[in-house]
Formats: structure tokens, C-alpha cells, sequence
């Protein structure tokens, strides 16, 4: 980075803290608000601030929302004896673009992962176990993304409601070992609801 000033190097920097985003990619994006117009290069830093101040976890299902609720939980259509259990906001959306689903949604932020230190204490369990004890949900639709830690999720989620009078049911794998469920087309995605499986 050197021959670039100061607040360049620093903004590059920034760039490049962002998931998937090299040095190169990082020195485009800076190249790229620099010759922006100061009107546009304010409304990219006004819209950062706001998803920092407005954005907060839904009070029941914990995904992303401005208010306390979010639309999903504050949808009267939806069913509310289904709850989908997902490992972060965008394998929700993933799962809501496909249009197979109307029951409601858990959101975990995160998989155990003991070599990056997430335990089971570090995800929405102990808020998922008391949701369903309190509701009368009968079914508990696991759909952790395909992977080793995904799994290990996923077992632990169907240890934690052994003995509850609930269904529990794991996605089919349509979905490629190691894959992403944010990244998955739509007719996979339907195909891996409807074709869930008992765990």
C-alpha cells in the first residue's frame, strides 16, 4: 500500500477487514468512494451508522430487526406450531426466498465450533428450549448448514428436545456437503424443506 496517503491506507485497511475482501478488492472499493461525490460518499457512511444504531435481535426468534418484533413473528399467518431452526439471519432469508416455508423461524448466530471457541453457551439454545416448552409447537425443523459443525448442531439441538413432546425433523440434503444455505438457488433449497427427515 505504499504511495497511497495516509487516510487512503487506513480506509484500505478498513475494507480489507470485511469477510472475503482481499487487499485488491479492498483498494478498488476505497479507489471507488474517493471518486464518488461527497453527497454519495455520505449516504454510504449514514447508511453503515444506521444499521449500527437501528438494527437490534428480534425479542422472540432473534433475527435481525428494527422494532422488537420482527415481520416474520408478527406475521398472524404464519404457523406458529413450526419453528425452523437456522444458524444465522441469512440462511433465514435463504429459506424465505424460496417461498416453501410459513411456520416460524429460531435464528442461533452461530455453530459450536470448540476450535474458535463457540460452545453450546455461546448460542440461542437455552432460548430456543424455553420457546418451545411455553408454545405448542409440534415440530422442530433443524436446518444447520451441512457441515461438520452443522451437524454437531444439529445433534445437540435434537439431544436438548429428546424427551419433549415435539417432532424433530432435519432438511434433506439437497444441499451440497460444505455448502452454504445462503448461497443455495431456490428450487434446492424448497426441495431440501420438503423433503425433510426425522432426525
Amino acid at each position: 500500500m505504499t504511495g497511497y496517503a495516509a487516510p487512503i491506507r487506513r480506509l484500505i485497511q478498513e475494507l480489507s477487514r470485511f469477510p472475503g475482501i482481499g487487499e485488491k478488492t479492498a483498494t478498488r472499493l476505497a479507489t471507488f468512494i474517493l471518486y464518488t461525490s461527497e453527497r454519495d460518499a455520505a449516504r454510504l457512511a449514514e447508511s453503515i451508522m444506521e444499521v449500527k444504531r437501528k438494527i437490534r435481535f428480534c425479542s422472540i426468534c432473534f433475527n435481525l430487526t428494527e422494532g422488537d418484533v420482527c415481520e416474520i413473528c408478527g406475521d398472524s399467518a404464519r404457523d406458529r406450531d413450526v419453528i425452523c431452526v437456522v444458524e444465522d439471519p441469512d440462511s433465514l432469508v435463504a429459506i424465505e426466498e424460496s417461498g416453501s416455508f410459513r411456520g416460524m423461524y429460531h435464528v442461533l448466530h452461530g455453530v459450536l465450533s470448540p476450535a474458535d471457541g463457540i460452545g453450546p453457551e455461546s448460542l440461542r439454545l437455552r432460548e430456543l428450549v424455553e420457546r418451545i416448552a411455553a408454545n405448542n409447537v409440534r415440530e422442530v425443523i433443524l436446518a444447520t448448514n451441512p457441515s461438520v459443525q452443522g451437524e454437531s448442531t444439529a445433534l445437540l439441538v435434537t439431544k436438548l428436545l429428546q424427551g419433549k413432546d415435539v417432532t424433530i425433523t432435519r432438511i434433506a440434503f439437497g444441499i451440497p456437503i460444505g455448502g452454504d444455505l445462503k448461497y443455495v438457488d431456490k428450487m434446492t433449497m424448497t426441495k431440501a424443506i420438503e423433503f425433510r427427515r426425522g432426525m
